[in-house]
């Protein structure tokens, strides 16, 4: 019998090399569950506005456990005991704290599933693979939903400096060309500590800190909410809702066995169970992409002029507010529509709406960022912190979009 070599090393344009930990980590990277995140891309629509937007799930997995390897290194380093079975758990959960995300990330979640997070599909992906990994994964799965009695590993995993926002904001600046977005991810986990259980950073930090919740908001604004890729992911969430309709007035329309199902049935968190997992776990960005190339062929109106403007990338305008949207303005656009093609009310809102979108790059009410001083004193970033603008950060900064049609659709 040929043994495999389990201990391999992935290559990552930003890290240099990653290596696997251990012969669990690689039969669950293995596992076809993670290996479908190869094919969902982790910014949605965005690389219709930033072309090198083409990174995966799979990328940012793996990258957030190197940097968990790192923590986890630093902390022992100064004293914090970890034992095995937290360290193994810790690796388990970051790695496959993504796992849950449908095609484009987050557009499933609002139109073919019904009110389904990715966060609770994601824990659906690791209670299946615990029974298949002999309970392995039962510590990861405690400290992923938050109940580990030791809070800072679970903050590690979900907090305001967890390792997931560590990688996605380096990664996604790299892959997007949006240098403010480039914080010094490294720099942050060798100043790590814990006190009380809870992650504080040495005084040392500071500055590291300042820049990454700077860096945090200046890539919400450009980057995760820039208009484009926000009227993208619209038009994404109303080409499924519409093509849900379609199939559920019996009108037939070509996809893939997996979107078919998903069409077809009203999916909720009840009745997920594990033929639903396994049929959403066939699903991924290319399902979409191919149904969108026929139905912009489709007789009907909505569904044919919403894929051909993915497809195409010719897109809805959209303009950004400070203030919410006048129902003046917005019937306007409703009725030019209704005029020129002689569609309903109901099927010019596919086309004609308004939204909101919030940017809060510290949200101080879910958990603060620690400075520890060298007395031992511990102070929030916002007090120990010289930069004006850190509070300003912590509120949340809402604005209003409208999106209409061009000239001619």
């Amino acid at each position: 019998m040929i043994v495999q070599n389990k201990l391999k090393i992935f290559n990552d344009p930003i890290y240099g090399f990653i290596t696997i930990p251990n012969s669990l980590i690689y039969d669950l990277i293995e596992h076809k569950y993670f290996q479908r995140l190869r094919r969902i891309s982790q910014m949605g629509m965005s690389y219709l506005v930033y072309p090198g937007a083409h990174h995966t799930r799979f990328h940012h997995a793996l990258g957030c456990m190197h940097l968990m390897q790192k923590a986890v290194n630093v902390l022992r380093f100064k004293g914090v005991t970890i034992s095995n079975d937290e360290e193994q758990a810790l690796y388990i959960a970051i790695l496959l704290h993504d796992i849950g995300h449908g095609p484009f990330s987050h557009a499933m979640e609002h139109s073919i599933v019904n009110g389904v997070s990715h966060e609770e599909v994601s824990l659906l992906f690791m209670e299946q693979l615990n029974q298949d990994f002999n309970l392995s994964l039962t510590l990861a799965i405690q400290i992923f939903k938050g109940e580990h009695p030791r809070k800072f590993l679970c903050q590690l995993i979900s907090g305001q400096l967890d390792m997931d926002r560590a990688d996605y904001l380096k990664r996604d600046s790299f892959y997007t060309g949006v240098a403010e977005g480039n914080i010094n991810s490294e720099r942050l986990i060798t100043m790590l500590n814990v006190i009380d259980d809870e992650l504080v950073i040495e005084e040392k930090g500071i500055y590291s800190v300042e820049k990454f919740l700077v860096a945090r908001r200046l890539m919400y604004w450009q980057v995760y909410l820039h208009k484009t890729s926000l009227a993208a992911e619209q038009l994404l969430i109303r080409v499924l809702k519409r093509a849900k309709e379609l199939t559920n007035q019996g009108i037939e329309l070509k996809a893939s066995e997996a979107l078919q199902f998903f069409l077809k049935q009203e999916i909720t968190i009840k009745n997920f169970n594990s033929e639903t997992l396994d049929i959403f776990a066939r699903l991924d960005d290319y399902d979409i992409i191919s149904a969108m190339k026929e139905w912009q062929y489709h007789d009907d109106f909505i569904l044919k002029n919403l894929c051909d403007m993915l497809i195409n990338r010719d897109l809805l305008k959209v303009k950004l507010k400070n203030k919410k949207v006048k129902k003046e303005m917005l019937q306007v656009h409703i009725q030019k529509l209704i005029d020129t093609y002689g569609i309903s009310k109901e099927e010019a809102n596919y086309f004609v709406f308004t939204g909101e979108i919030s940017n809060q790059a510290y949200q101080i009410k879910k958990q603060h960022i620690n400075i520890l001083y060298k007395n031992g004193k511990i102070q929030d970033i916002i007090k120990a912190s010289d930069q004006l603008n850190l509070k300003a950060l912590s509120k949340t900064v809402t604005k209003y979009y409208i999106c209409y049609p061009k000239e001619k659709l």
